[in-house]
């Protein structure tokens, strides 16, 4: 459903934002490792996070990436229309250029509800809602 990048991007978010506020900040390899991922493409899709102001980083040797309480707040529909794009939310479930109301293709009807549904559930869950869940060991980043 979402690119790789963008389930990279948004546990990594999650992570950051399951860690103390005020804390070292976090390195690129511990987000790696904590969320499985292969540091270098990781480092590609965090400097985009930074380019957007979804994270912020410092470089150095006490350096590493942190996360506002602001930032906390973030919903998830943020985090893949920046990574993503709105396509999910916006395109055919066919890849049908000029698929519409008037226009449909064939799943046009049915796909429509879920993907406003998808869009509503990304529009309303925070990173902060979903760093609870990894907190209190109910949901996981990795297996």
């Amino acid at each position: 459903m979402f690119s790789k990048a963008c389930k990279y991007a948004i546990n990594a978010m999650i992570y950051i934002s399951t860690l103390p506020e005020g804390n070292d900040r976090v390195g690129l390899k511990e987000i790696s490792k904590a969320i499985n991922s292969p540091e270098a493409f990781t480092a590609k899709i965090l400097q985009i996070l930074v380019r957007e102001n979804l994270l912020s980083s410092i470089k150095g040797p006490n350096g590493g990436f942190e996360i506002h309480e602001e930032g906390r707040k973030t919903h998830l529909y943020r985090i893949v229309q920046v990574i993503d794009g709105d396509q999910i939310f916006t395109g055919c479930a066919l890849g049908l250029e000029k698929c519409s109301e008037d226009h449909p293709c064939a799943v046009h009807n049915k796909f429509k509800a879920i993907r406003e549904h998808l869009a509503g559930m990304m529009m309303t869950t925070s990173l902060e809602d979903m760093a609870k869940g990894i907190q209190n060991g109910t949901n996981f980043l990795k297996i």
